[in-house]
């Protein structure tokens, strides 16, 4: 037996093969646009995302044996709002997750206080349900025509089997889903002007959600295909890291930042800006501290000063206390805990003998740090975490693991070179639906090594830390 997990990717999707022991068989990435015809703006076509799809599906059938193919499974950037007639034909183009034209009114249902207390979210300007808002009070001739509301890679869903479902995961990202309850919610759907018809069905990650159409079947010379319901990014992701167990975490270094905690239970707290969401498998549930800028702000500071970010980092030698020198990284606003779309980066203390590889260690330092204010957050809600792997490309710095490891306090495990994300947790999941498998399947990578904090720079780092909390609170006041 064989499975296919497709990635819809802002900028690429990406379609991998695995067999029924997750080798890798095959694999393939078509490159997608985004459009952004005014400031704030952010879009792409669902069109083009039918066609890569379509184009990665007959790569892999051109290059691959299909004919054990038995189960599909869809990932995704999330909050999309892709609005739909009765046709099933496109309104408009996408508004996307980094789309940010509705802030007032994502404060307008942030103020109504059912929002955060159904769906345990503040609800951010990129989410769903603002944007849909938008286009009502922008665009009512078109929202007067939506039948449904879909998620991008629910669309790709409709495309490859003709029905509109969901899984709880990615509607989370919404702000109408009842979070505990994992359903939507009738009170704040009436409250957007919607009802429960214009949303797609709602099934669990790991089930399956309908078989692929026949056409589509032909085409691709397989049978009996089932396509799983899926899962938004960051839960496919952790499906793929074999992170679906309480207690279990992983560290995103990539642009943005994530720590993502598996949980057992539901346990929000929106005033901490902690994203709670529906994991990718029943009863289960997941929280999330984002920072907007991890490995972006080192190549912010590449762009600043003419040298790579790996040059940047490539001498930095043994770990060692933090300097005075701070680096606040709030270049385009921060997410948790701070919820301020406004603040701004800032460096404090510079001397004349700060150098480049000083602001750089001073960069690394400051997202560790705001790494540490979403552990607080977490910790706010109840989640302990006792170790955690760490991906992305700021993995590849073993300085920088080491000091965001001293800064957390818990061991970080660095897995050896692979593909670990959402498209492999995709996959897994069509294995799941097609097999009726659990999650026995979500296996974590072999680890390359565990790097401990280091005792001795433990107290120096809480204490810079304290200083960076500080600076934030005068900055926040000016």
């Amino acid at each position: 037996m064989s499975f296919i997990g497709l990635d819809l990717g802002t900028s690429s999707l990406k379609a991998i093969l695995i067999d029924a022991d997750q080798n890798m068989l095959g694999e393939h990435s078509v490159p997608l646009t985004v459009q952004r015809p005014h400031d704030g703006w952010s879009e792409q076509d669902p069109a083009s995302w039918a066609e890569a799809a379509h184009e990665a599906l007959q790569a892999l059938a051109a290059t691959c044996d299909l004919a054990e193919l038995r189960g599909i499974g869809l990932s995704g950037h999330m909050h999309g709002a892709t609005l739909l007639d009765e046709n099933g034909t496109v309104l408009r183009p996408c508004m996307l997750w980094n789309d940010t034209r509705a802030a007032v009114e994502a404060a307008d249902m942030d103020a109504d206080p059912q929002f955060r207390a159904i769906t345990g979210n503040i609800v951010f300007p990129g989410f769903t349900a603002p944007k849909v808002e938008w286009v009502r009070r922008h665009a009512p001739d078109i929202f007067d025509r939506i039948a449904k509301v879909l998620l991008p890679k629910d669309y790709l869903r409709y495309v490859l089997t003709g029905t509109y479902q969901a899984d709880m995961s990615d509607a989370a990202g919404t702000a109408w889903l009842d979070t505990a309850a994992r359903e939507w919610s009738d009170s704040l759907l009436s409250a957007c002007h919607l009802t429960r018809d214009q949303m797609p069905d709602l099934v669990e990650g790991a089930s399956p959600s309908a078989p692929l159409l026949g056409s589509i079947a032909q085409k691709l010379g397989v049978s009996d295909v089932i396509v799983a319901g899926g899962a938004g990014d960051n839960a496919a992701a952790a499906i793929g890291t074999g992170v679906v167990r309480e207690g279990e975490a992983f560290v995103s270094l990539g642009t943005s930042g994530v720590l993502f905690a598996a949980n057992d239970a539901y346990r929000p707290d929106p005033a901490t800006a902690v994203h709670t969401f529906c994991h990718a498998v029943p009863e289960t549930w997941h929280q999330m501290g984002v920072i907007l800028a991890a490995a972006d702000a080192l190549e912010w500071l590449s762009r600043l000063t003419g040298q790579s970010a790996a040059a940047l980092v490539s001498d930095l030698g043994d770990l060692k206390a933090p300097s005075k020198t701070l680096f606040l990284p709030y270049l385009g606003g921060e997410r948790t805990p701070h919820n301020d779309a406004q603040m701004r980066g800032q460096f404090l203390h510079l001397r004349h003998a700060t150098d480049a590889q000083a602001a750089a260690r001073a960069v690394l330092e400051g997202v560790s740090f705001a790494f540490a204010d979403c552990q607080e957050a977490l910790v706010d809600t109840g989640t302990t975490i006792q170790s955690a792997l760490v991906l992305g490309g700021g993995s590849k710095s073993d300085h920088w693991v080491r000091m965001l490891a001293t800064t957390l306090g818990i061991p970080l495990q660095v897995p050896h070179a692979g593909d670990f994300g959402a498209a492999l947790g995709v996959a897994r999941l069509g294995m799941m639906a097609a097999t009726g498998a659990g999650t026995e399947v979500a296996t974590p990578p072999p680890i390359k090594c565990t790097i401990d904090p280091e005792p001795a720079l433990s107290n120096a780092f809480a204490d810079a830390h304290r200083r960076y909390q500080d600076a934030y609170k005068t900055l926040k006041d000016l």
